[in-house]
């Protein structure tokens, strides 16, 4: 049921888009020639003639147009007609042609300015994480650390922590023996074993059966993350060195040792690697009866856990009165605008992979077990924001977008003439294919992910 909810809500997306178009159209008293509902691509599945316009229902729904009698190739008009869309004033145009985008933007409003109202409160985005209950194992860091049942995390190596995935973020990327360690440490490691055995050089392969001296193994520097990766926005790059086989190898022999045997196959270099890949402290401040509690380092383990459940409680932000909601509701859209034009920016600079692309059946999917597992509210607002996106990615300069016609009109404006409508229509078909292919791809990283479960 929940899904079917979620294919209604899209369809209405869809609807209001095209809405927008057809609307202001007739705002300017244009002639609209077709209003279709899904694609042409495929057999029609309803068509009726309502005044002096076409209604169709194509079989593939993913999408929706409004056509003017200009797209019609055995058009009978004459060229100065009024009827004709290019005949028409630029700022008409661009109006008409940006219309489905205002109206997503006011959908996206209405629906969570309808759920501040309804609901009685707004999710914030932020999360007070308390520890549940620490199942490590009696061995591990997180005992000796001063940590207790209740807690609340507030900072870890300085950053603030607002969800439970900021702390399993800083975890996993702290965790022992991850295979990659910084040069510098490696160079520190590297003067430190030479002390102790200066009869070899860096890279000098030390004969077999002669006792190697070890320092001291100390933990990795600790790393610092943004608050865009704490919220999932970015992902962490480090530009750390990685470990080769007989490197790893000779890591896990010499942990907890103060030398070693050589076997014929190291060098001087080889053992710095392995002593540099060892762990990195999390630097955890609590929050205990009302007083900021600096713990002692706990440290990760294999897998990138310190052995603490968590209990993660929604900050929500009360709506009471139009103008508290109006307000919060803005805040709302504000940041996940912010939100989704970062992830573009992430996508286009190559920052994020084109696997991770996910499209409508994904959208459908995830809106599904939100509504099962949030309630309907949260479902109003994760369409909000699949339109509020709708909008942003309508707007793109890519021909066979809305935004693609915006840029030919402010082409047309500068030149003082319309771009040929002969180029106009191969770039348009060129972007219309492009499309198309991209929908392709990202209904098979949809189908993927729900089959090998990643959904």
């Amino acid at each position: 049921m929940s899904i079917i909810i979620m294919i209604l809500l899209l369809s209405v997306l869809i609807l209001v888009h095209e809405a927008g178009h057809f609307l202001a159209a007739k705002a300017f008293k244009m002639k609209v020639a077709k209003f279709g509902f899904g694609l042409p691509i495929g057999p029609t599945l309803w068509e009726k003639q309502v005044g002096d316009v076409k209604v169709l229902v194509h079989a593939f729904l993913l999408g929706g147009y409004v056509a003017f009698p200009d797209d019609e190739k055995d058009l009978d008009l004459p060229q100065d007609s009024p009827d004709r869309f290019l005949n028409r004033p630029i700022y008409q145009r661009l109006i008409v042609v940006s219309a489905g985008v205002f109206a997503n933007v006011v959908c996206a409003f209405v629906f969570v300015l309808l759920t501040a109202f309804l609901w009685g409160h707004m999710p914030s985005g932020k999360y007070n994480v308390y520890v549940n209950q620490i199942v490590a194992e009696k061995n591990q860091s997180v005992w000796q650390s001063g940590l207790e049942k209740g807690d609340k995390i507030i900072k870890v190596n300085g950053s603030d922590i607002n969800s439970a995935y900021g702390l399993l973020a800083y975890a996993q990327l702290s965790k022992k023996n991850d295979g990659k360690v910084d040069e510098a440490f490696v160079e520190e490691n590297f003067n430190n074993v030479k002390k102790l055995n200066p009869a070899y050089q860096k890279d000098e392969i030390i004969p077999k059966d002669v006792l190697i001296q070890l320092p001291s193994q100390k933990p990795e520097k600790e790393i610092s993350l943004t608050k865009n990766m704490l919220k999932g926005f970015q992902k962490y790059e480090d530009k750390q060195a990685a470990l080769n086989d007989t490197q790893k190898q000779l890591r896990d022999k010499i942990t907890g040792k103060t030398y070693i045997i050589s076997d014929g196959t190291i060098s001087l270099n080889d053992v710095a690697f392995a002593l540099s890949d060892s762990v990195r402290p999390l630097n955890i401040t609590v929050l205990r009866n009302g007083k900021e509690v600096k713990l002692k380092p706990v440290y990760p383990n294999e897998n990138g856990q310190i052995g603490i459940q968590l209990n993660a409680q929604e900050i929500l932000i009360p709506t009471k009165g139009v103008k508290s909601a109006v307000v919060t509701s803005c805040k709302y859209l504000y940041d996940q605008a912010y939100m989704l034009l970062y992830g573009l920016y992430q996508i286009v600079t190559g920052k994020i992979p084109l696997k991770d692309l996910h499209g409508i059946i994904a959208i459908t999917k995830v809106g599904g077990d939100i509504i099962d597992n949030s309630g309907f509210f949260s479902g109003l607002l994760l369409i909000a924001v699949i339109s509020l996106d709708l909008a942003i990615v309508n707007f793109l300069p890519i021909p066979a977008l809305d935004g693609g016609h915006v840029l030919f009109l402010i082409l047309e404006k500068l030149r003082g003439k319309p771009v040929d409508e002969e180029t106009v229509d191969k770039i348009g078909t060129a972007g219309f294919l492009f499309l198309i292919l991209l929908m392709v791809f990202v209904i098979f990283n949809d189908i993927f992910a729900l089959v090998t479960k990643q959904l």
